[in-house]
């Protein structure tokens, strides 16, 4: 080996880098390296994953980080090192890789300010002091070509050298072909026989392959915010920042000085420190007190087994008991007690932060602070510490798929909490631990089709209007397909004359799933007995309080973290609000543990597909499915909520599923067929289909013989895109398995391919039941108190399948009454307000909030009505301006919003006397906390004559300001210009099967799932109800633009009845947009109306 690349960046050089980690391993290996060093700005985003593919392809992997310098302090007084300069760290031991990361948790430390957080952070840079105290273990270069130190700041350099030691500093040459490179290369080996140290070789390498050079110009474009030609100074240009063979580099460098790129297979070899070894990590495990883990963990689980299983149920006592006592063993026996521990103590926690939220006196103080979810609901260890809120005893949930001997890791409890109380809990939580022994798990955001569109379209000059009309109609989660997108435009023969266009599908391509930057995880915890800033880099989060640390989930996982998952889940606090509403307006605290899980006008709903808004079954999906299942029990509800996910859906489970429940209606006696009848009894609960992830276990395990972890082998590898070998190696061992058991070889094929099929995402049955169980609560609020449900809803969006607005037309529906936003009676969210005695339907009507009003944040809201709560109401809109703590852009949408009506119907009038108003200015000098009060003076003209608003104008107001219309639908003025024929939805219901119809509608949903072959599936809403549109591959294709954008729709096709079901199939779908701009005589009627919810792959 004669050269080893010591200076190599990925695409966590965010913005910089071009090539994935692997990208860059993968070739390191095809050029013969026998080690790589990876070294990302001012961070190890990327370093675990790299050190894994490396390794695996036989390079060893180096850890390391380009790092920026700040301005030097005293320390290092009269050679300081100049502000943004770079240096090189390598690691050659554990503790070199312990200072590395706390060095760069230094360099981030000051990146967000405080009260603006979530602006951009501020870039990284560590003072050299803190390089200096920390220098022990690690390897100093002088830094790059253009920013390094040794470049910009020789007496920087000279600094670093007397502290690192001529041993671990050196003087980094790089060649990259550019103007000065002779010069600057004379000065650096000059410095460095000054500095008695000596020179390496690196090539700054930014991507894998020349081909990916291309796009490394781009993505410096995008970092300057620029286009190609408004950032050439900034740009690399001659592509040669590229991986080259070993014997290439050292040829570069043979003119000038041979040794030095031949000097870095020596100093390779003493970087030995390898990241994917233990790297000492090990969480609270509750060793160290005064009982051992497991009895700590029995005492907790002892004090809670009495009141959860009364004495009264023996049967169930004693199943529980022995449940109990082989788990804490199994449990013993995994050294796993401490895991538990941890959980139940952070659960306390969130006990104490629920307790802050809700208030001692609040009817929520009953309520859990969270609940369990996934596979760890089948643990009766996690029902007794509270980590789970359903029996696995009574509901017969399986313990494999979460423990079992053979675990590979440390399994996962996720925890679902209301989003007020998470976000104490977050913080909680850190404190709790200590800064540096806990942070969030980090995420990245990646190159997706719009983002790359824009991104890419931008650095090329492409014209805006052009890339935003291409943003809309894109279908594809993947850039990949944004080539075959501008291929098929109207246009594309003549964009595709251009240079930049056709660069443009190149590099969309090339920048598809790269990360753009860090962002934190929704909610995963990583927590260290040691401190975790010696383990990987920790940086502050955009939210005050909050930091994440520099891995993501997998390379967590990958270094052995436990990860605990604190997530927010919006139902969860829906039905807490929901809750209290109802205590104070009804004086009756609602226990929701305790409601009649059997009570058949709830059932009735659920089976009548009436659920908007209810937690997992409202999707148009579950609502056909719900008319052909019927479910009449909490247990139907369980294999509700997991059947239409992709892996019943991809393993043909559904029909047979919805056909077994149709012959078990007509005749109880019908013995529903499965393939081998030792699989009757595993698959019972869901009909003789797989369902549930725990049955891939179960069918294993009673089919082939698996034992419980090759079971679960089985399962993850199927969960995981791995090889057509890799999964045929399994169905071997399978179909062996299943011979010993007596099954020939066609039946084992077939229903490891059902197996295979069901390998898309699925549910385990212990997480269905819990999301079953609120799922249920949810519908069972939405039946007794739709107007407080409907309030909860409102609040805490965004949440769920529909829109705010179609949330409102449902609940109007129902007979709830719905208010707009009005000053001087909204509350700064969403609330109830008694409806006048003696009217018909429910005794509250909800009150639009303020916060609503778009350009009136929730802080903003808050403020005036606490203005208001002190001061009085307000007399008219001058004292509204003189009084309310709201900019004037926030006044103005009050106004035309409507919430200013009870000063004056007509809004225009309204905003000319606002425009008329003065306000109180601040004092110069004070920071406005003194303010100067105006001299009110009466007009000296009366207000003009002013037309007022149309019902178009004052409906498109209504939704452009609060995003919702609660008077009129704008199908109710559209109605007389619609093409003959039109019907509205009570009439569509009524048409026979089969006939020729046209519909018009405002789109709220749209759904293209990857597992429906190309088919979209719509939901067109008009102002009496809502309609299913199915649009076939061919249609979607010649209409795309109009299915993607489009919010007033005319679908023509083809009206089916099957069973229960009622879909219009589409064969022809026209834009009523024009139509709606000519009768409103507006053209702001696509821009004002809401849009429709996109889910599924696009």
């Amino acid at each position: 080996m004669t050269y080893v690349e010591l200076h190599c960046h990925s695409a966590y050089s965010f913005l910089d880098g071009a090539s994935q980690p692997e990208e860059l391993a993968v070739r390191a290996a095809e050029l013969g390296y026998e080690a790589l060093a990876l070294t990302d700005h001012d961070g190890v985003y990327g370093s675990l994953e790299f050190a894994h593919a490396a390794k695996h392809l036989g390079v060893r992997p180096i850890t390391g980080a380009e790092v920026t310098l700040g301005g030097g302090g005293a320390g290092f007084a009269g050679a300081g090192a100049e502000s943004g300069a770079h240096v090189t760290l390598l690691c050659e031991s554990q503790a070199g890789y312990a200072n590395l990361c706390r060095i760069l948790t230094a360099a981030h430390a000051g990146t967000r300010r405080p009260g603006r957080e979530g602006r951009e952070p501020l870039p990284p840079a560590v003072q050299p002091e803190t390089v200096a105290e920390l220098s022990e273990g690690l390897v100093c270069l002088s830094g790059c070509a253009r920013e390094g130190l040794g470049t910009r700041d020789p007496n920087g350099a000279a600094r670093l050298a007397q502290v690192f030691g001529p041993d671990r500093f050196y003087v980094e040459l790089q060649r990259p072909y550019a103007r000065g490179d002779a010069r600057r290369n004379a000065a650096l080996r000059d410095l460095a026989e000054h500095l008695g140290v000596e020179t390496v070789a690196t090539g700054d390498v930014h991507a894998h392959s020349g081909r990916r050079a291309v796009l490394q110009d781009v993505l410096v474009a995008i970092r300057c915010r620029t286009s190609l030609d408004g950032c050439e100074p900034e740009r690399r240009g001659n592509r040669e920042a590229v991986l080259r063979a070993p014997a290439e580099m050292v040829e570069r460098f043979a003119g000038f000085d041979r040794a030095a790129a031949e000097r870095t297979v020596r100093l390779a070899e003493r970087l030995e420190f390898d990241l994917t070894q233990e790297l000492g990590y090990r969480y609270p495990d509750f060793s160290d007190g005064c009982e051992p883990a497991i009895r700590q963990l029995a005492q907790v689980c002892d004090a809670a087994f009495a009141e959860r299983y009364p004495p009264s149920n023996r049967l169930l006592l004693g199943r529980a008991r022995e449940r109990l006592r082989d788990e804490l063993a199994l449990i013993d026996e995994l050294g796993l007690a401490g895991f538990f521990l941890l959980h139940w103590e952070v659960l306390e926690i969130a006990r104490a932060c629920a307790l802050e939220v809700r208030g001692r006196d609040s009817p929520r103080r009953f309520l859990p602070p969270g609940r369990g979810r996934g596979s760890s609901v089948g643990s009766i260890v996690c029902y007794l510490t509270g980590l789970s809120h359903v029996d696995p005893v009574a509901n017969e949930l399986s313990l494999g798929r979460f423990l079992n001997r053979e675990l590979a890791s440390v399994p996962d409890i996720d925890l679902d909490f209301p989003r007020d109380i998470r976000e104490k809990l977050i913080v909680a939580v850190t404190e709790r631990y200590g800064r540096e022994h806990a942070s969030l798990v980090a995420s990245f955001a990646t190159y997706r089709s719009r983002g790359a569109i824009r991104d890419v379209g931008k650095a090329l000059g492409l014209p805006h209007a052009e890339l935003e009309r291409l943003a809309r109609v894109t279908d594809g989660w993947s850039a990949v397909r944004v080539a075959e997108e501008v291929a098929g435009l109207p246009d594309a023969g003549r964009k595709l004359l251009s240079k930049r266009w056709r660069a443009f599908q190149f590099l969309t391509g090339e920048i598809a799933g790269l990360p753009r930057h860090v962002s934190q995880h929704p909610g995963g915890m990583v927590i260290s007995s040691r401190p975790l800033v010696e383990l990987v880099p920790v940086q502050p989060a955009a939210m005050a309080g909050r930091q994440l640390c520099q891995w993501d989930k997998d390379s967590c996982a990958d270094a052995g973290f436990l990860k605990i998952d604190l997530l927010g889940l919006g139902m969860l606090s829906c039905v807490e609000e929901c809750v209290d509403q109802i205590a104070r307006l009804h004086g009756e605290p609602i226990d929701l543990s305790r409601i009649p899980l059997d009570d058949p006008a709830v059932f009735a709903e659920i089976q009548a597909a009436d659920t908007v808004g209810t937690f997992q079954i409202e999707s148009r999906a579950q609502m056909q499915s719900l008319l052909r299942t019927r479910p009449e029990t909490i247990d139907d509800l369980t294999v509700q909520v997991a059947l239409v996910r992709p892996g019943p859906i991809q393993g043909k489970a559904v029909h047979p599923y919805i056909e077994h429940r149709r012959r078990l209606r007509e005749d109880p006696s019908f013995e529903w067929p499965v393939d081998h009848e030792s699989l009757r009894e595993p698959l019972r609960s869901t009909l003789g289909v797989v369902v549930f992830q725990d049955q891939v276990l179960d069918v294993a395990i009673a089919l082939a013989g698996f034992t419980v972890g090759e079971a679960e082998g089985l399962r993850r590898a199927m969960s995981r895109k791995r090889s057509h070998a890799a999964l045929e190696a399994h169905r071997e061992r399978f179909v062996a398995g299943a011979a010993r058991h007596g099954v020939d070889g066609e039946t084992a094929n077939r229903v490891y391919d059902k197996l295979v099929g069901f390998s898309g995402f699925g549910f385990p049955k212990s997480h269905a039941a819990a999301f079953g169980l609120l799922a249920y609560q949810s519908a069972w609020l939405r039946h007794h108190y739709p107007a407080e449900f409907l309030c909860g809803l409102l609040n805490e969006q965004p949440m769920g399948f529909y829109p705010p607005a179609s949330l409102v037309r449902d609940a109007q529906r129902r007979g709830v009454e719905v208010r707009p936003p009005e000053v001087n009676l909204s509350r700064d969210r969403c609330a109830l307000e008694p409806c006048v005695p003696g009217t018909q339907g429910f005794p509250h009507a909800v009150r639009v909030g303020l916060a609503y009003v778009a350009s009136v944040g929730e802080d903003d809201a808050a403020a005036l009505v606490a203005e208001r709560d002190a001061n009085g109401p307000f007399r008219d809109v001058g004292d509204l301006a003189r009084r309310a703590p709201l900019s004037r852009d926030a006044l103005e949408a009050l106004v035309r919003g409507g919430a200013c009506a009870a000063f004056g119907p007509r809004r225009r009038d309204l905003l000319w006397e606002l425009g008329l108003a003065l306000r109180p200015v601040s004092v110069e000098g004070t920071r406005g906390e003194a303010k100067q009060l105006p001299l009110a003076l009466d007009p000296t003209v009366e207000t003009p004559e002013l037309r007022d608003l149309t019902r178009w104008e004052r409906m498109l107001a209504d939704y452009r300001q609060t995003g919702l219309s609660v008077g009129t639908h704008p199908l109710s003025l559209l109605r007389p210009h619609l093409p003959p024929g039109t019907l509205t939805s009570p009439e569509l219901h009524e048409t026979p099967h089969g006939s020729r119809v046209a519909f018009a509608g405002l789109a709220v949903a749209r759904q293209r799932p990857a597992t429906a072959k190309g088919v979209v599936f719509m939901l067109l809403e008009d102002e009496h109800g809502q309609v299913n549109l199915i649009v076939p591959p061919e249609v979607y294709e010649r209409h795309r633009a109009i299915v993607r954008s489009e919010p007033l729709l005319l679908a023509r096709g083809r009206f089916e009845r099957v069973e229960r079901n009622r879909n219009l199939l589409v064969s022809e779908l026209e834009s009523l947009s024009p139509l709606a701009r000519r009768a409103a005589e507006s053209d702001d009627v696509v821009a004002s109306l809401p849009r429709a919810h996109h889910f599924g792959h696009r």
